[in-house]
């Protein structure tokens, strides 16, 4: 059961993906139409500490405090995804809703302008993105699964069970992809 491709659902990628840039990863898609498609890697966890690099974030930032690595493209850059607070009202300067509850920081912006109203804060350094129709072709060809995302996806402490976790909850047998080994000729 193939899926649309857009902004908050989730690429999970398949067996198939044999770019070491993208195996066994998941990635929130944060921006997908007929230009292309941008999203950030959820599962790579980099040693680097936020307060290194963006200091001032620190406090909003949900553990571990470290960089993501976002993806390949633009890695000296950083893009943020935020999880806006319960009754935060209408959207704050500097946050741009991607879904109805995470969104997009502009890390320009004063930490004290937007603290609180996140709930929690994930930099990434670089990203992950498409030119048009290719990521529908990397999709039609089996590279990835396109599943719906959980807020919690984004903000977890671990995220080394996270391809698997996502796996799991799928509905049919889509689920049965959580314990497919690489190559299921060796079973």
């Amino acid at each position: 059961m193939a899926r649309e491709a857009r902004a908050g659902m989730l690429l999970v990628a398949s067996p198939a993906l044999l770019d070491p840039n993208f195996a066994d990863t998941v990635i929130l898609l944060l921006d997908a139409d007929d230009d292309g498609a941008l999203g950030v890697v959820l599962n790579r966890p980099t040693p680097v500490p936020v307060a290194e690099v963006l200091a001032d974030w620190t406090p909003v930032v949900a553990e571990p405090e470290v960089l993501f690595q976002g993806g390949p493209v633009s890695t000296e850059g950083a893009l943020a995804v935020a999880h806006l607070a319960a009754g935060a009202g209408e959207e704050p300067l500097g946050y741009r809703a991607v879904t109805a509850s995470l969104g997009l920081v502009d890390l320009d912006t004063p930490v004290e302008l937007l603290a609180e109203h996140l709930d929690a804060l994930r930099i990434f350094a670089g990203y992950a993105g498409w030119g048009a129709g290719q990521l529908d072709d990397e999709i039609a060809e089996g590279s990835w699964y396109v599943v719906p995302a959980h807020d919690a996806d984004v903000f977890r402490e671990e995220t080394t069970e996270l391809r698997r976790e996502v796996m799991r909850r799928q509905p049919g047998e889509l689920a049965w992809h959580s314990t497919r080994p690489a190559d299921p000729d060796l079973n």
